[in-house]
């Protein structure tokens, strides 16, 4: 039976892809999440069985998500649109638009909540801003009422002013109530056959927001105790630096610490144990290469004054996303990180002191032939994640999906 659905999905989707794209197939869809309420059983490593199931379909490139409350779930959509998830059911009308240039797919990437959310409604967007220098990184928080976020305000704009290059944008309120966010190096030439790294030394340059990762009060100024506020030429609102595009932020409760996942060249990702004012060596420090296939650094693993990672993947899986699950619900997942992966297209966990294989790496939802964006913990102790099927066009082939222990 699951193989005729299989191929029966595989069927309607090639025929979907070609009558959509002029002749070109789409992605393989996967029965589990060909249609909303679709499912799949899954084994795991540690003997855990999974049910992945679909709760949402019809989304256009997922980035990220936020529980509002057990009933509702905040979903941004790249081109710009907050959209709502309630009780298993997208809601026609998006919360909030952002208004984007004609002709543009890049208007929206990162949701957070207020730590007092249940008090005071405000949301937290990121997304590009548009200029006459070209784009940056802007946030603006409003009051969601239900349906719609009102009264949105930007509160910040990151001096990371180009005209091509990454943003990154991940927004991500620390235990100590700041909030914390990634800024892409915004390096636009680092594709073009070259090995120019003038643009990507920004991440090293305290006077830019570019490759850094900063520290912002919830209103947007800055906090008086951030490490760089009293130094000439210093930006003040830098938390870390020496970044490429940060895309997953979290919490170890094992440590206590932030830990950050970052996307890499060809090869390098990383993830770092963020500490107030440490230098994490981009680009001077890689084990990533260029586009080219030489090396990024003349020293790839060490240098004086910078920390190293906590781990790197080489090839490239580009992580997109950052949990850490502390939860019994799942067997023998307490105390594991997990990694959305774009390129692998896979939900990496990844299992710390583990006997004869001291982090062990297990890859998830691999059938499923999806680009992992984005990983939450959900109110009912279920993990939630976004996924897309591609990294540009406008195909409404996004999902979110709801992985459930079965006992």
């Amino acid at each position: 039976m699951m193989r005729a659905l299989l191929t029966l999905a595989l069927s309607l989707a090639i025929v979907a892809g070609i009558a959509a794209q002029g002749g070109a197939p789409a992605p393989p869809i996967n029965p589990a999440i060909a249609a909303t309420g679709g499912s799949v059983t899954l084994d795991t490593q540690t003997g855990q069985k999974i049910r992945v199931t679909a709760i949402a379909t019809g989304l256009v490139h997922p980035w990220s998500l936020a529980f509002a409350d057990p009933r509702t779930i905040l979903v941004t959509e790249q081109p710009g649109r907050l959209r709502v998830v309630r009780d298993g059911m997208l809601l026609p009308q998006p919360a909030w638009e952002n208004a984007i240039p004609p002709n543009n797919t890049d208007g929206l990437h990162f949701v957070a909540l207020h730590p007092g959310y249940a008090q005071n409604h405000l949301v937290y967007v990121s997304y590009p801003k548009y200029g006459r220098q070209g784009t940056t990184l802007g946030i603006s928080r409003g009051e969601f009422d239900g349906t719609t976020l009102k009264n949105v305000k930007e509160i910040f704009v990151a001096d990371a002013w180009e005209t091509g290059g990454n943003l990154a944008g991940r927004i991500y309120f620390a235990p100590d109530g700041m909030l914390l966010v990634t800024v892409g190096d915004r390096d636009r030439i680092c594709c073009n056959g070259g090995e120019d790294n003038s643009l990507r030394m920004k991440a090293q340059d305290l006077a830019s927001d570019a490759g850094k990762t900063l520290r912002l009060r919830d209103d947007g100024s800055v906090p008086p105790d951030n490490p760089f506020v009293n130094r000439a030429g210093a930006k003040p609102e830098i938390y870390t630096y020496g970044h490429r595009n940060g895309y997953g932020l979290a919490v170890n409760p094992a440590d206590g610490n932030v830990w950050q996942a970052e996307i890499g060249p060809l090869g390098g990702d990383e993830v770092n144990i963020l500490l107030p004012g440490h230098n994490y060596g981009w680009p001077v420090v890689s084990m990533g290469r260029n586009y080219t296939g030489s090396l990024v650094s003349d020293e790839p693993w060490f240098r004086k004054g910078m920390d190293n990672p906590r781990m790197f993947w080489v090839p490239s899986i580009s992580p997109s996303s950052l949990l850490f699950y502390d939860g019994d619900r799942f067997k023998g997942w307490k105390g594991s990180m997990f990694v959305g992966a774009l390129t692998t297209r896979t939900l990496l966990r990844v299992s710390f002191n583990q006997p004869s294989q001291a982090e062990k790496r297990e890859p998830l939802l691999t059938t499923l032939n999806v680009r992992v964006r984005d990983i939450v913990l959900g109110p009912d102790g279920n993990l939630y994640v976004a996924t897309e099927q591609a990294s540009g066009g406008r195909a409404a082939d996004g999902t979110l999906l709801r992985i459930e222990p079965i006992q």
